[in-house]
Order: structure tokens, then sequence, then C-alpha cells
């Protein structure tokens, strides 16, 4: 029997907040973040009626701030292509005996589909370029057009994809290109993903609680969601203090499916994280837990409750980061794309914009190399649409 689709509390108000507080429609909502539309019409309408309480102040509204802005301008340039696509054959035929005036015709043609009849304010300067337009090269013309379409798949991304996802999230709304086209006109605005760093661990093996075998192996192979799980345990600096945040990460299909932040790096943040993955997935008996030798990881509560749920537990060797290379790729992930571009003044601040990365960005909407360039949500929608099939 299919297991129904969950969603965490902290999914539905981030959701919520993409629809209230960022203005978008919830068709575009749904689509983006790989929900059905009935679904967040329910969520919205309980946050509007006080069913559930409201999402609290947006995070990082300003990015979509920036996707707003050149949104208007990237619907202009559509109507542009459009216009210059239809017109390219004709020009093949008729520019060797006519000359330019065959491009005047065609500007004639389609100037009464414009708004405003392709003149005066209502198209702003619209005719103009496209006079100057059509006395250039085609090539160019489709790259000037190309440029506006990485600017705005750049900012929607969070300044964080090279050309290769690029590509895939180019195609996705319908510009085709190829990746060395793609990285020659990011040089030429200047677009650059944001610059790794490297961290230090926050291990503390130094205890006497008892440590599991590495089952695992480092065999990065999963077949099926839910069948192995990593955990970690990361900082964050803020104006307060540190911001400590516990990460369960499915292997199979990349999700984070379990996360709790706190001022302390204990139990009290460890437990919450797994239970609330435990809570979200319901996972069979058998999955293997992955971690590190953090005595968080090892002590008595812990280890009862990946026994009370028939988890098993597997440990890093002793100073290697590579058995758990999936969940440190994450905190990779988090802190080159968000952490280290942002000064948070305070706890809440910083657990409101790491919430938000989580839920809305990385699970639903970052394309993951290893997954074919689909977001998580999207790989586990198809996983489960071809196991239906099956």
């Amino acid at each position: 029997m299919e297991r129904r689709q969950d969603y965490t509390r902290e999914f539905k108000a981030e959701a919520v907040k993409l629809v209230l507080d960022q203005g978008l429609s919830l068709a575009e909502a749904a689509k983006r973040l790989s929900v059905p539309k009935g679904t967040l019409t329910n969520w919205v309408y309980a946050a509007k009626t006080g069913t559930v309480a409201a999402p609290g102040t947006r995070s990082v509204a300003e990015l979509e701030a920036e996707v707003a802005r050149l949104r208007k301008e990237l619907a202009e340039t559509r109507l542009e292509r459009d216009i210059i696509k239809k017109a390219h054959a004709y020009f093949a035929r008729e520019e060797r005996s006519e000359g330019c005036r065959c491009k005047v015709r065609v500007h004639e043609a389609v100037a009464a589909r414009i708004p405003g009849g392709g003149h005066g304010a209502g198209a702003g300067c619209f005719p103009q370029r496209l006079y100057a337009w059509l006395g250039r090269p085609l090539r160019a013309v489709e790259d000037e057009r190309l440029k506006v379409a990485i600017a705005a798949a750049h900012e929607k991304t969070r300044q964080t994809y090279g050309a290769v996802r690029l590509q895939a999230e180019l195609k996705a709304e319908g510009f085709a290109a190829g990746r060395d086209r793609i990285a020659r006109l990011r040089r030429d605005l200047g677009v650059r993903c944001r610059q790794k760093r490297k961290f230090k661990a926050t291990t503390n093996s130094a205890h006497e609680f008892p440590v599991a075998d590495n089952v695992l192996g480092q065999a990065f192979e999963a077949v099926e969601p839910d069948e192995v799980w990593h955990v970690d345990i990361t900082y964050v600096q803020t104006g307060e203090g540190w911001l400590y945040l516990a990460g369960v990460k499915d292997q199979f299909t990349c999700e984070i499916v379990g996360h709790a932040m706190g001022g302390r790096m204990t139990q009290g943040l460890t437990l919450p994280s797994l239970s609330k993955a435990i809570g979200h997935r319901k996972p069979a008996p058998g999955l293997v837990h992955h971690s590190d030798r953090g005595s968080q990881y090892c002590a008595l509560d812990y280890r009862a409750l990946l026994e009370r749920h028939g988890l098993v537990a597997s440990m890093s060797r002793k100073g290697n980061c590579y058995d758990n290379a999936p969940i440190e790729s994450f905190w990779g992930s988090l802190k080159n794309e968000l952490v280290r571009h942002r000064r948070y003044a305070t706890r809440a601040e910083a657990e409101a914009s790491i919430r938000e990365y989580i839920e809305i960005f990385y699970n639903r909407q970052r394309r993951h190399s290893r997954l074919g360039n689909l977001a998580p949500a999207v790989f586990a929608q198809n996983h489960r649409k071809q196991q239906r099939a099956a």
C-alpha cells in the first residue's frame, strides 16, 4: 500500500509565507514547491482564517524581490523572441532582394499585437529596440535575450549554480542553450557562483559511551527512500553566540528529512531532530542510521530511540569525515550558499533563514547533479510514480 505524502509543520509554514509574504499565486507557488495546488490552498486558507498560527516574518524575501524585478523584463524579452523567430525565416527569403524594408514590414505587421499598438507610452521603448535588434545578427539578438534569462535564473537559484545546473534551469524555463554558450554569457555578465570555504569539525569523540561499527562503509548507494539516513551537527555564528543545527539527510533522495536548532550542542538538539524525521517519514525497521562518534549520538537515550524504532546504528571511523560525506556535503552547501553571506544579529533570525533554506530551497527547488539535476522533492515524486507504474 502506498504511503500518503506527508509534510512537516515547518515546511507548511514556509510554503504559506511564499504566498502571503512574497505575493506568489497559488498555482505558481504550488509548482515551485512540487505540492498539489489544492493542498497549498488549504494551508493558506487555514493561516488566513486563524485555524493555525500564521507564519512569522519573512526571512529571505529580498531574493524573490530581485526575481520579480527581472520577471517583467523577461516577459518582454520572450515577446521579442517570438517576433524575431517568426521574422527570421522571412528575412532569409527576402533580405537579399529588398534589404531592410522587409524588416520594417514585419514590425508593422506585428505592432498591432503589442500593448499600445507597439507605439507610445504603453510600449515604452520597444519599437526603437526592435528596429535596433532587427539590424543585428540573429545570434547576437539571441545572446542578449539569453543573458536576461541567465540573470533571472542566477538570482532565482540564489547565485549558487554553475553552467551545468544553470543549463537545466534555463531549459525548464524554455531557454535551450549549450553549456559552453551559457558559460561564455555568464562571463560577459560577470556572473559567478558563491565561493566555497573550508570548515572545521565539531565532533567530540572523547567519551566513554559504546561506539557502533561502521555498517555503511562508504557504500553510498541506497536504492529506496528511508534506506540510509546520515546525521550530523554543525554551527552558525550569530550576534547572540553560536547556533547549532542538527540534521538528518536521506541518502537516496538527498532530502533533509529532519532538523532542529538551538543554543547548545547536546541531546536536546539531536533527539528532536531524529524524532521529527521518524515522525515525518515513518521508516521501516532496518534503516541504517549513520553518524560520527560524537557523544550526542552514543548517549543512552539516543541509542534507545534508535532501538525503539528498529534503526541500525552505524558510525564513522575515528577522524574520517568521508564516511559521512552526504551530510557533510549538505553543510557545505548551506554555508557556501547562505550562511557565509549573511550576518545574523540573533539566533531567531538565523533559525528563520536556515529553516526557509532547507524547507523551500534545498529540498524543493535546488537542483542536484546526483539526481539528474532535479530537486530532491521532484526526484522523490518521480520515484513514487515509477513505483506505481511498475
